[in-house]
């Protein structure tokens, strides 16, 4: 994780505590620490701020149904846990043996909501400009590949035009699961085309499980050479 070093936050203990899932707090009943979903919170704020103004000052002539498509593409869970897996935030991470061993470490809305818990650590720190700079190294230059594949495009329409085009066949989302206390819920959806599987997707609502689904069975069927 060369970007963003232990050394970087002059309280060790934020950058701890963003790497501490939830889970882990339920097998360490006497660990006296909050786990990084408030960190998240923040995270996910100056995430939002910050690439609401880098679009806003690169693309001045865009409108803000186009600019809120590109920001869609760029902090959705899919990117962000590529971004984490890149900078192998998943190494660092504390969570109950049994998350682990079940895939959590690589469980892509753990990886996302880690790389924001790290981001709002890294703002009680040191700030804006340093969270801005991360973002500019490992975030922001994506977009360019984005905008020229047309990745920035709702994926539920994307995959339901080429479904269409390749099977004469409009794609069915069904509900797998649905889990956590209601304040919280983690939906899985899968999305079918016939009697086949494409893609499943993980989201704190049915819409975005949805979006991650559709978004997933694209990069599976269709990649972008």
């Amino acid at each position: 994780m060369d970007l963003v070093s232990q050394e970087e936050f002059g309280n060790s203990e934020i950058f701890h505590n963003a790497f501490i899932h939830r889970s882990y707090l339920n097998e360490h009943l006497d660990f006296n620490k909050l786990s990084n979903e408030r960190l998240e919170f923040l995270g996910d704020a100056v995430l939002q701020f910050l690439t609401s103004q880098f679009l806003y000052a690169t693309y001045p002539t865009d409108n803000e149904g186009r600019l809120t498509h590109y920001r869609s593409s760029l902090v959705n869970t899919v990117s962000l846990a590529n971004i984490s897996r890149e900078m192998g935030l998943g190494k660092y991470l504390k969570m109950a043996k049994g998350e682990e061993a079940s895939g959590g470490r690589d469980r892509e809305y753990i990886l996302a909501n880690t790389f924001e818990s790290l981001l709002g650590g890294l703002f009680l720190e040191k700030g804006l400009p340093s969270c801005k700079a991360l973002l500019e190294k490992v975030l922001f230059p994506k977009l360019t590949t984005i905008i020229v594949e047309k990745r920035f495009k709702d994926y539920k329409s994307l995959f339901q035009e080429k479904a269409q085009e390749e099977f004469g066949l409009t794609p069915i989302y069904t509900l797998a699961s649905e889990v956590g206390p209601d304040h919280e819920k983690i939906f899985t959806v899968n999305i079918v085309v016939g009697e086949q599987v494409y893609g499943e997707g993980i989201g704190s609502s049915k819409q975005k499980a949805e979006q991650d689904a559709a978004q997933k069975a694209l990069e599976n069927k269709w990649p972008q050479k």
